[in-house]
């Protein structure tokens, strides 16, 4: 399981370094350079420890976004995500490096850097606390699913896609995009949808997730939504 990890970071890394510094047209790029090293430290921390700790969910997370028992429209909207995720990165080289049309501050770059290690920082966590947080929407009976109500769970429904809108809103401010949020824009919007339409899956098919979401009201940010 272990090696799996390592070459699945290391053909993840090998694909966003070609969708980065392709459009750019220059690996001199050190913003790159830094979110690159981010998703491969942050991304081993995390597989390792899912390794140790959860070999079951690895193995689930280890998946494709795209699965057959999936719902057909929790494929359509993560092909979206998916393609969208790889356009923002595509339009913030070309943004950033190739025809440098926006001049993002360092320290926005900073501010970008951190929401990125925060992402994944609510990601892992999610991750630690839900052992059926699979990449896709569907119940695992066979793995007895049950609700989740600790940690993050706690305090919104949602953490993980939490976490996934942080990453995509920080990272084009680490690589010195302003054009990429705009990508990130419709992203949440997806993820607001696939939220609203996977609670009326888990309500209608996981027993108690009624009453865990009466109890806890927010579903992705506390206080707001």
């Amino acid at each position: 399981m272990i090696s799996k990890v390592l070459i699945r970071t290391a053909v993840w890394l090998a694909v966003a370094s070609a969708v980065l510094f392709v459009p750019a047209g220059t690996i001199y790029w050190p913003e790159a350079w830094v979110f690159l090293a981010g998703l491969g430290v942050l991304g081993l921390v995390s597989g390792l420890s899912l390794a140790r700790h959860d070999p079951d969910l690895l193995k689930e997370r280890m998946r494709l976004p795209l699965q057959r028992e999936q719902k057909s429209w929790d494929q359509s909207l993560m092909l979206l995500i998916v393609l969208l995720g790889f356009a923002e990165f595509v339009v913030s080289a070309l943004d950033a490096v190739r025809f440098q049309v926006s001049l993002v501050p360092l320290w926005i770059e900073i501010l970008g850097a951190t929401g990125v290690a925060l992402g994944f920082y609510l990601y892992f966590v999610a991750l630690r606390e839900n052992t059926y947080a699979a990449p896709v929407v569907k119940i695992q009976k066979d793995r007895e699913h049950r609700v989740i109500t600790t940690g993050p769970y706690a305090l919104v429904r949602h953490p993980l896609y939490a976490g996934a809108i942080l990453f995509f809103f920080a990272a084009p401010l680490l690589l010195g995009s302003w054009y990429g949020l705009a990508f990130a824009l419709v992203i949440t919007a997806l993820y607001v949808i696939r939220t609203v339409w996977e609670e009326a899956t888990l309500k209608a098919e996981l027993e108690g997730y009624d009453a865990y979401a009466a109890r806890v009201r927010y579903r992705l940010v506390p206080g707001v939504w």
